[in-house]
C-alpha cells in the first residue's frame, strides 16, 4: 500500500474592490488541479478569503494556487513561511504564470501549464526528493479529451452563500481562445487555437455538479458556431441556469442558449455604437440579462468619452456594470507597449486589481482616471445601487427555478429573507 502524501492546496486571500459587491465563488482552479492528484495524495483545500489556517497543522507539500496578480505577494508569504519550517511548495495557477520567474524565488516548484496527464510526475518527484525547479508545459497543452470533472468535493458548500442565497459552481466546456485582445493573457497562457471538449464530457460535468446555478467560464463562447449550437441542445435536458461570457450573436444561437438556460452574459461593451446598442437588445429579447464589463483608460478615452460611455450604459439598460482600470498584466500586449514607451508606475503587484491606475494614460492624468473610474461606479449606481441590481437578477433565477421544478432549497437560501436589509 502505497503512503499517503498529505497535501494542502491553499487559495491566497486578496483585498476586494470596494466598488464592487463582495460575494465569493467556489475557484475552479483549485478544484480542476486536485482532480488530476494520484490516489495516494490526500487534498485539503483552503480557501484563505473565507477560511483560517495553521502553519503548525502536519502536512507534507503544499500546493498555492494563484489565480490573480493582487494574490501573488500573499502567496510568496505563505511559501516562505513553510518553507522557513522546512515544508516544500509548489505554485500554480494563472497567475503563478504569469509572475513565473518572481514566484521561482519563494518556491521549491512551479508548475506553468495544464496539470492533467502530469501530477503523476510532479508527486513522483517529490516523494523521491526529486522535485523540479519548473515544470513547464505551456507549450504542450494535454489532449483535451483527458479532462475529466473538476473535484468539488474540496469545497466547503457551506462557505459560497451571498446573503442566504448559494452561489453559482463554475465549469468549463473548452480552453484556448482564437482571439488575442489587448488587455488580455489567456493566448499566452492557453494558446491561440479554441479547444473545446467533446461536448458529452461537458456535458457530464455540468450533470454532476450539485448547483442549479453554473458558471460557464470558457473566455468566449463565441469561438465554432456549430459546436456552440450543439452545446446548447445537449443543455436544455439539465435544466441549469447559467452566465457565461461573450454568446454569439445571431438569433439562432441565442434562441438555443435561452432554451439551455442562459440566465445572464458578461458583455464587454467598448464604445457607444448602435452595434452595441443592438446587441444589447438582442439579449433583452431573449430574455438573458447582460452585465457589461466596461475597461476605463483606454488610449482614445478622455474625460468626455468616459462620461459620454457611463450615460450610454443607462441608456441602454444594462443590468449591471462591472468597471476596470486598463491594467498591462505581465504577458499582455498592453504590458509589452507600455513597457517600452515607459508608462508604466507601479510594479507592486497588490496594485494590479483592475480598481488601480498603474500606467500613465495617454489623454489625461493618473488621477484623473482614478477620479473618472469612482465617477462611473458612482453615476451608474445612484439611482439603483448595485446589491440591488443584483438582487433582480438571483430573484428572477430563483422564479425560474421555481417554475421548472428545479429550486433546491439550501441553508438559508429563502429569498424572503435574502436581502431584507437591502429592500
Amino acid at each position: 500500500m502505497e503512503k499517503t502524501v498529505t497535501f494542502r492546496l491553499i487559495y491566497p486571500r486578496w483585498d476586494k474592490l470596494p466598488e464592487q459587491t463582495t460575494f465569493n465563488l467556489p475557484p475552479h482552479g483549485p478544484a480542476v488541479m486536485a482532480a488530476t492528484l494520484p490516489d495516494y495524495v490526500d487534498v485539503e483545500f483552503i480557501d484563505e478569503n473565507l477560511q483560517a489556517f495553521s502553519y503548525d497543522d502536519p502536512v507534507d507539500f503544499v500546493g498555492i494556487s494563484m489565480m490573480l496578480t493582487t494574490q501573488v505577494k500573499r502567496g510568496w508569504t505563505i511559501a516562505d513561511e513553510y518553507r522557513r519550517r522546512g515544508v516544500k511548495t509548489m505554485f500554480g495557477g494563472i497567475s503563478a504564470m504569469l509572475h513565473a520567474e518572481e514566484t521561482a524565488d519563494h518556491a521549491d516548484s512551479v508548475f506553468l501549464g495544464e496539470a492533467e496527464g502530469r501530477m503523476e510526475e510532479v508527486f513522483n518527484d517529490f516523494r523521491n526528493n526529486n522535485l523540479k525547479k519548473v515544470y513547464n508545459y505551456l507549450a504542450a497543452p494535454p489532449p483535451i479529451e483527458i479532462v475529466g470533472p473538476a473535484r468539488r468535493s474540496i469545497y466547503n458548500r457551506d462557505l459560497y452563500y451571498y446573503r442566504g442565497v448559494q452561489m453559482l459552481d463554475l465549469v468549463h466546456a473548452s480552453r484556448g481562445c482564437r482571439f488575442n485582445c489587448y488587455p488580455c493573457a489567456v493566448a499566452y497562457l492557453g494558446g491561440r487555437k479554441f479547444r473545446p471538449r467533446p461536448i458529452d464530457k461537458a456535458i457530464e460535468e455540468m450533470a454532476l455538479a450539485d448547483n442549479n446555478r453554473l458558471f460557464v467560464v470558457d473566455n468566449s463562447l463565441a469561438q465554432d458556431t456549430r459546436w456552440e449550437m450543439d452545446l446548447f441542445r445537449e443543455m436544455i435536458p439539465l435544466k441549469k441556469n447559467w452566465c457565461s461570457h461573450t454568446i454569439e450573436d445571431k438569433p439562432e444561437v441565442l434562441d438555443l442558449a435561452r432554451q439551455a438556460g442562459a440566465w445572464y452574459v458578461y458583455q464587454a461593451v467598448f464604445d457607444t455604437s448602435d452595434f452595441i446598442k443592438e446587441r444589447i437588445r438582442r439579449y433583452h429579447d431573449h430574455d438573458i440579462a447582460v452585465e457589461g464589463t466596461i475597461l476605463l483608460g483606454m488610449d482614445n478615452h478622455d474625460e468626455d468619452y468616459i462620461k459620454r460611455l457611463v450615460d450610454f450604459l443607462l441608456e441602454i439598460d444594462l443590468d449591471l456594470a462591472e468597471f476596470t482600470v486598463l491594467t498591462p498584466f505581465p504577458h499582455t500586449k498592453a504590458y509589452d507597449d507600455m513597457r517600452k514607451q515607459k508608462r508604466i508606475l507601479s510594479h507592486d503587484w497588490n496594485d494590479y486589481n483592475a480598481g488601480k491606475v498603474v500606467f500613465r494614460p495617454k489623454l489625461m492624468s493618473p488621477e484623473l482616471l482614478q477620479e473618472l473610474y469612482y465617477f462611473a461606479w458612482e453615476r451608474f449606481y445612484q439611482d439603483e445601487p448595485q446589491q440591488y441590481k443584483m438582487f433582480k437578477l438571483l430573484k428572477k433565477v430563483i422564479e425560474r427555478e421555481m417554475a421548472s421544478g428545479t429550486y433546491k432549497p439550501r441553508r438559508r437560501d429563502l429569498m424572503r429573507r435574502a436581502f431584507a436589509d437591502t429592500l
